[in-house]
C-alpha cells in the first residue's frame, strides 16, 4: 500500500479513535475478575493488553524514560519478549483508572510509535481490542473497511520484521477471501469469511477459524492451527 491521501489518513485516524473509544467503554464496564481474565495473547491478561494499548503513542524519549524507570526490561529479548514484558510492567505501574484514561488520551492524537506507520497503530488497536473482547464473550465491532486496510498492511509486510510479532500460522499458502468487503489475497485452498476474522487469522489468532470456511480453513484446523 502506498502513501495515504489526506482523506484516507483522516478516515484511518477517525477509525482508530472510534476503536479506542469502544475499547475504553468496554473496559469501564469490567469487573475486577474480568480484568484478570486471560486474553488471546499468550501470557497476557486483559489488564496486560489494555496497558499495552496505553503505549501506542510513545516517542523515543518516552521509551527511553520507560527503560530508565524499568532498566531490567533491557534483558527482555527478542522483540516479542520485550513487548510482552513491557506490557506486564506497564500493567503493574498503572491503576485500572489510569489504564482507561491512557487509552482515552490517545483519542484525537495522530502520534504513533517511531519506526511504525499509522497502519500499525490501526492494526494494534483493532486486533488487541478483540484480544480483550473475545475471551470475555463481548461483542466489540470493527469497521470492515478498516479491517481491510489493516489486513492489507499485514499481507504486504508478511515477509518483513513486522511479521515477527505475530504467531506464525500456515495461512500464506491459502487464498484469503473476505465475504463482507472486496478483499482477496493469495493463491491456494480457500479461506473465506468476514474480513475481521481474516485479520485475526493473519495476525496469529487461530480462534478466528471459528468464523472461517473453505478447504483452506479446514486444512488449517486439521493442521492443528486451531489449538496452536
Amino acid at each position: 500500500m502506498g502513501t495515504l491521501t489526506a482523506t484516507e489518513a483522516d478516515a484511518l485516524w477517525a477509525g482508530i479513535d472510534e476503536q479506542r473509544a469502544r475499547t475504553a467503554a468496554l473496559l469501564e464496564g469490567l469487573t475486577a475478575e474480568q480484568w484478570e481474565h486471560p486474553s488471546l495473547c499468550d501470557g497476557w491478561t486483559v489488564r496486560h493488553v489494555a496497558a499495552h494499548l496505553t503505549m501506542q503513542q510513545q516517542r523515543v524519549r518516552d521509551a527511553l524514560g520507560f527503560i530508565v524507570r524499568h532498566p531490567r526490561i533491557l534483558q527482555s529479548m527478542p522483540l516479542n519478549t520485550f513487548i510482552h514484558d513491557a506490557g506486564v510492567v506497564q500493567a503493574q505501574a498503572l491503576s485500572t483508572e489510569q489504564i482507561i484514561t491512557g487509552i482515552k488520551a490517545g483519542i484525537g492524537s495522530r502520534r504513533h510509535n517511531p519506526g511504525l506507520t499509522p497502519l500499525e497503530t490501526l492494526t494494534d488497536i483493532l486486533v488487541h481490542s478483540q484480544d480483550i473482547a473475545i475471551p470475555l464473550g463481548a461483542d466489540l465491532p470493527m469497521q470492515p473497511s478498516l479491517s481491510a486496510l489493516a489486513a492489507a498492511r499485514r499481507w504486504d509486510t508478511r515477509d518483513t520484521w513486522l511479521a515477527k510479532v505475530n504467531r506464525r500460522l500456515p495461512w500464506a499458502t491459502c487464498r484469503l477471501n473476505a465475504t463482507d468487503v472486496d478483499w482477496t489475497r493469495g493463491e491456494g485452498p480457500a479461506v473465506s469469511g468476514p474480513i475481521g476474522a481474516i485479520l485475526l487469522l493473519i495476525t496469529g489468532r487461530p480462534v478466528a477459524l471459528d468464523q472461517l470456511t473453505g478447504d483452506g480453513a479446514d486444512a488449517l484446523r486439521l493442521s492443528g492451527a486451531r489449538s496452536a
